[in-house]
């Protein structure tokens, strides 16, 4: 075989375009694919990071959630308490209440029988007076007297 000078331009060529590819293309290639590389692994890192801060926000939303549950059961509890504490303070009102008007009552009702029963006192004084009169007026004999008398006994 022999190499003839096609053959050694042809080899002398493509060293030439060897080297030019490895000194002027290659780089540029592989600062891109390095550059690419950097690239998805970023975002690889970045989407596990997002995916480990998106586990971390639902644990603390659901951790959120619990509490807000809790507080929320708590004021309810309160307010139930609350309600109950007023209506037994209500209720406790309208005993107290309710004492003082039947006392009141009470005191009215003795107040009116005692006027009753000075106004009686006043009419059987009045009547026996007004009997005693008639018994004095006739001053007749002793059956005509108790008769009076019965019929002022009648009268009271």
């Amino acid at each position: 075989m022999e190499i003839n000078a096609t053959l050694l331009g042809q080899f002398v060529t493509f060293a030439i375009l060897v080297w030019f590819t490895m000194k002027y293309v290659w780089p540029p290639i592989t600062k891109g694919m390095h550059d690419r590389e950097k690239k998805i692994a970023d975002g690889l890192e970045a989407a596990e990071r997002a995916k480990r801060e998106l586990d971390e926000a639902q644990h603390k939303v659901l951790a959120l959630l619990r509490e807000a549950k809790k507080e929320a059961s708590h004021m309810v509890d309160l307010a139930h308490k609350r309600s109950e504490q007023v209506i037994e303070e209500a209720k406790e009102q309208a005993r107290k209440e309710s004492t003082r008007i039947v006392a009141q009552a009470q005191e009215e009702i003795n107040r009116e029988v005692s006027q009753v029963k000075d106004a009686l006192r006043k009419q059987l004084a009045h009547l026996a007076v007004a009997g005693a009169e008639k018994i004095i007026r006739r001053n007749l004999d002793e059956s005509s007297q108790a008769a009076l008398l019965d019929e002022f006994v009648a009268e009271i």
